[in-house]
């Protein structure tokens, strides 16, 4: 962005988000959806499909099921699943319900999911008969208050000749699975004929999901998500797409759905656009590939880690892409060399955009017809204001020109954190006119059209002599770099400065460069302040549960090593 723009402290998208009326809850756009497409395909698991009908009846007969067990409105319960059709039943059968989805990742350690299940008071939790969750599920229930597990398995999701195959020669993946009254199967769950009586539900009351997040602090909070809220950012993303209701839908699911960018721009938005979900389990760039060739697939969000592997296969250059109309990035900086690179091999659309579990998952994004701006996250969705503040005193507008803390506020911002009211104190303000705003954590700015670019997160910023240094404006310039991959920088302590950027790298295939070359390559090209003392190359960077780069995870690696910890 050229500093000669003028910028704004404050802009709302001029057209209207779009009308889900405020009785309208997740219940109701998914029954919708079950009676306007009953017989059209909703999920494809590794080949097999599932239809609005058949998901529908199942999300009714968990409902009954649970009802049956004790369970109701206001209570929580646990999906700890990876992409499997069970999810889908799961989590409508439980919003059906009137109680609450709480998301886990099928990656936590038993520590983990202890501490979020006592945290959030899960009651049942809904898992699979597998080696890499049962187990961890199972010592979950002896040591702490959950009361139930419900136990799927994934060879009865599959295709006929999947299944088998599955059953013989993936036998080391499935754990026995105990006989404890405490454990019930989920066929068992859904023995019934879903058709008991399910509660009425306030959208703007009653919670649907509780989402773990870091937030701005790095301490896990659940955010409370309405069904108010998920309901407006599903329509909110469904009207993203132009031609949306012209063409056939067809989005990869790799992306998890225990993450609220899956759950919004996977889930819940396919939901209101009547299309089908190619649902895989994980991310694995060979067979995202094969699924796109074999469904012709139109859509595929995610990270750009993923779409740099997808680049990286060799399985590319034989792949048909001319299904694949758009793809939306998120979760970590878009590299404009990288969004190039995939629309040349592609002829697929790639934008940016940005969001926040606090928000539902999606606050902005860079419009599909034109590819909006490299290196925005484009413009805040229809309905959604955002303004910068002060950076020290979020009760005060950013300076004119300056970059200020983006804070945001629509019907997609959450209730707040479970259970947390001193957290929602400190990331929510309150403007002269009584609005509540969320605080994002993210420094930005934005131009006269409303495209937001993000300069920092204020607590990533490095402090350099009194000076403020943003790490990403450091790795937007190793990008350029025709060898780097991967770049993160962070803050290493000294003695003189208080602290000093450091640069670590990963090299694309057959690249040649030494860290020598590269430091004296960067460093003329920053501001004295933001010069760092050395660019380490790594052959690999640590990532987060989807995917994208971990920078909290890479200083906890480095002082860990400088300790000898």
């Amino acid at each position: 962005m050229s500093d000669e723009r003028p910028w704004a402290t404050h802009y709302r998208h001029p057209v209207p988000w779009g009308d889900v009326p405020d009785e309208r809850s997740m219940v109701d756009l998914f029954n919708d959806a079950a009676a306007r497409h009953g017989s059209a395909p909703l999920i494809d698991f590794l080949g097999r499909r599932y239809s609005y009908a058949e998901t529908h009846d199942g999300a009714n007969r968990v409902a009954c099921g649970l009802a049956a067990m004790g369970y109701g409105p206001g209570d929580r319960i646990g999906l700890f699943l990876p992409n499997v059709p069970h999810y889908l039943a799961a989590y409508y059968g439980i919003l059906k319900l009137g109680a609450t989805v709480v998301n886990f990742s099928p990656l936590y350690t038993v520590a983990e999911l202890a501490d979020q299940v006592a945290d959030s008071g899960t009651r049942l939790l809904f898992t699979l008969s597998a080696t890499a969750l049962l187990p961890t599920a199972i010592a979950v229930l002896e040591r702490s208050a959950l009361e139930r597990l419900v136990v799927g398995s994934v060879a009865g999701a599959l295709p006929p000749a999947k299944s088998l195959i599955y059953r013989l020669w993936r036998r080391r993946e499935v754990a026995k699975t105990p006989n404890d009254p405490r454990v019930t199967a989920f066929s068992r769950l859904i023995a019934n004929k879903g058709t008991c009586a399910t509660p009425s539900i306030d959208p703007d009351r009653d919670v649907a999901l509780i989402q773990y997040t870091g937030g701005t602090t790095g301490t896990p909070k659940g955010a409370m998500l309405t069904h108010r809220n998920l309901a407006a950012n599903a329509v909110q993303v469904a009207g993203l797409d132009p031609e949306r209701g012209q063409i056939t839908d067809r989005i990869l699911g790799v992306l998890p759905l225990f993450h609220v960018f899956a759950n919004t721009c996977v889930l819940n938005r396919t939901i209101v656009t009547g299309g089908e979900i190619v649902l895989l389990p994980r991310f694995d760039a060979g067979q995202v590939l094969a699924a796109l060739q074999r469904t012709q697939a139109t859509s595929l969000p995610g990270v750009p880690t993923m779409y740099q592997a997808l680049l990286d296969h060799p399985k590319t250059a034989t792949t048909d892409f001319s299904s694949l109309r758009l793809c939306i990035s998120g979760g970590a900086p878009l590299a404009a060399e990288l969004k190039a690179r995939f629309r040349a091999v592609t002829g697929a659309a790639l934008v940016e955009g940005y969001g926040l579990s606090e928000s539902s998952g999606v606050v902005s994004c860079n419009p599909y017809e034109t590819g909006g701006k490299d290196g925005t996250i484009g413009q805040p969705v229809p309905g959604t204001d955002l303004r910068l503040v002060d950076k020290e005193d979020p009760t005060r507008s950013a300076a004119p020109g300056e970059p200020g803390e983006i804070v945001v506020r629509g019907p997609q911002i959450m209730k707040g954190y479970w259970n947390r009211p001193d957290a929602d104190e400190a990331v929510f303000v309150v403007d002269a006119a009584g609005d509540r705003w969320l605080r994002t954590g993210d420094v930005g700015v934005i131009d006269a059209e409303g495209f937001v670019t993000i300069v920092d997160r204020l607590k990533d910023m490095i402090a350099v002599s009194g000076f403020k240094v943003f790490p990403s404006q450091i790795e937007a310039v190793l990008y350029h770099h025709p060898a780097v991959k991967e770049a993160l920088v962070i803050g290493m302590p000294d003695a003189y400065r208080g602290e000093r950027p450091r640069a670590f790298v990963t090299l694309n295939d057959d690249a040649v460069v030494t860290e020598e070359a590269l430091c004296g390559w960067l460093n003329p090209q920053l501001g004295r302040h933001e010069r760092v003392d050395r660019v380490i190359v790594r052959s690999s960077m640590p990532k987060t549960m989807i995917g994208k780069l971990s920078r909290k995870d890479l200083l906890a690696e480095v002082l860990a090593e400088a300790t000898g910890a």
